[in-house]
């Protein structure tokens, strides 16, 4: 049911793009000062992406969407388990692009109150010269 109404917000995701988003966007700074604050990061990415760049100290590994856009099938039970609907969580992805059609998803279909979304990904990150986990 959890993943048939994250399809159907992906589906109606381009008729709200031009709307204030319902969580919160945040840069590097931010992210840092969050972190240091025990929040946790998860990045959705995929294994090849986490390898190919490392990831950021302390973050969480969670794969939101395949190699070909679909959403993991095990991805919302597993979030769901370890995030709460008031825990504040920090997103991030390659460029904020799937972290913002997920944090959308969660705020709007799923009820979450606290999600922050890591605006230009961990690209921005690397560009900004901050550290990287290797894997």
């Amino acid at each position: 049911m959890l993943l048939r109404h994250l399809f159907l917000f992906l589906v109606l995701l381009p008729l709200a793009a031009c709307s204030e988003p319902p969580y919160t966007n945040i840069d590097n700074q931010q992210l840092k000062t969050l972190q240091a604050q025990g929040i946790p990061v998860y990045d959705i990415r995929r294994t090849d992406e986490w390898l190919q760049t490392g990831v950021i100290e302390g973050s969480r590994r969670l794969t939101f969407v395949d190699d070909k856009g679909r959403v993991m099938p095990d991805f919302v039970e597993k979030f769901t388990q370890a995030v709460g609907k008031n825990d504040p969580v920090i997103l991030i992805c390659r460029t904020g692009s799937r972290t913002d059609t997920l944090s959308r998803a969660l705020v709007e279909q799923l009820g979450y109150t606290k999600i922050y979304n890591v605006k230009h990904g961990i690209t921005r990150w690397i560009s900004d010269g901050l550290p990287l986990a290797k894997n």
